[in-house]
């Protein structure tokens, strides 16, 4: 299967990372290379484009496609990995990065990847096929408390405990192994009338998906260091899919903006933190309706774009 995915917000990430033709760009989550090969094509010799991605279909894909430039360089690796992978290509300071959080069109419709509760397949979900942990072994293995947590925080679904209680219960005369035997057991913890909205299992499957490849933990460890990256007046641009992320993303802005603990009451700030920039998005960026139109996978992203100052 091609490795086919619609970039999201295409021109508004472009417009967002204000490029200059001699910078250096980081596209975190290179995928198919959708927003890469436009940011290369705005760039001279002199600019250069550094592409990460976890999946080896994408680091295969996007490697065909960006094939004739020179001033690429691509590397497989989990973007909480961004600042080593730099310091080993000798670059401390970066003028953009990029990060599309979401999962791709391929990932979700390559049936073995276990990603989608629309086809029976094993369950897998690993977007770094290299790792150990797959969603298998949550379903199987993780507490009941824990897999309550995780449909609670992860999936915010107000049938967490349930959907929990039946996983537990389901396993225990049989090991669950496909997406379609979850989706039983999913479908049987909510009452009938509940399932009105969408595919029940849609919040599970995102719940698990996020724990297996620990996007949340790596997205908040990553943001320090990313912003730390930037040349003064760099911009770090991240495409969220759910409010989960979305939240982690506008609240590190902000206080990266105004870090300043000093209770209101102080005259002056008295606390020395020192603001690193500001946000360039006071609301994120939508897709347009023609957008929306043409891509419905676009509906729930949402862009917030960070300027570094020094």
């Amino acid at each position: 299967m091609e490795f086919k995915h619609k970039s999201v917000l295409l021109q508004e990430c472009i417009d967002g990372l204000n490029i200059k033709a001699d910078g250096i760009y980081v596209d975190g989550t290179l995928g198919g290379a959708g927003h890469s090969s436009e940011i290369v094509k705005r760039l001279s010799d002199k600019g250069r484009l550094i592409g990460i991605d976890q999946d080896e279909d994408a680091i295969k894909a996007a490697s065909e496609r960006l094939k004739d430039y020179s001033n690429v360089t691509i590397v497989r690796s989990n973007y909480e990995n961004m600042k080593n992978v730099l310091a080993e290509l000798g670059i401390n300071k970066v003028d953009g990065i990029l990060l599309d959080l979401g999962v791709s069109s391929y990932q979700l419709d390559t049936v073995e990847r276990g990603f989608s509760y629309k086809y029976d397949t094993e369950l897998d979900m690993r977007m770094d096929r290299r790792q150990s942990l797959t969603a298998k072994d949550i379903v199987n293995e993780y507490s009941e408390k824990e897999l309550f947590r995780i449909i609670r925080d992860y999936g915010e679904d107000g049938f967490a405990q349930n959907i929990a209680k039946h996983i537990v219960k389901a396993r225990a005369s049989q090991r669950i192994n496909t997406t379609y035997e979850l989706n039983e057991i999913i479908k049987a913890a909510i009452p009938a009338k509940m399932r009105v909205n969408g595919h029940p299992s849609k919040k599970t499957f995102q719940a698990i998906r996020i724990e297996c490849n620990r996007e949340l933990e790596v997205l908040k460890n990553t943001l320090d260091d990313m912003i730390e990256l930037l040349n003064d007046e760099g911009r770090l641009a991240i495409i969220t899919f759910h409010s989960l992320e979305d939240r982690i993303v506008k609240s590190e802005f902000k206080k990266k903006e105004n870090p300043c603990t000093c209770p209101p009451s102080f005259p002056v700030c008295v606390c020395g933190n020192k603001s690193q920039g500001k946000v360039i998005s006071r609301k994120p960026i939508l897709p347009s309706e023609e957008e929306l139109e043409e891509n419905s996978r676009s509906k729930s992203a949402k862009l917030r774009i960070f300027e570094k100052s020094e």
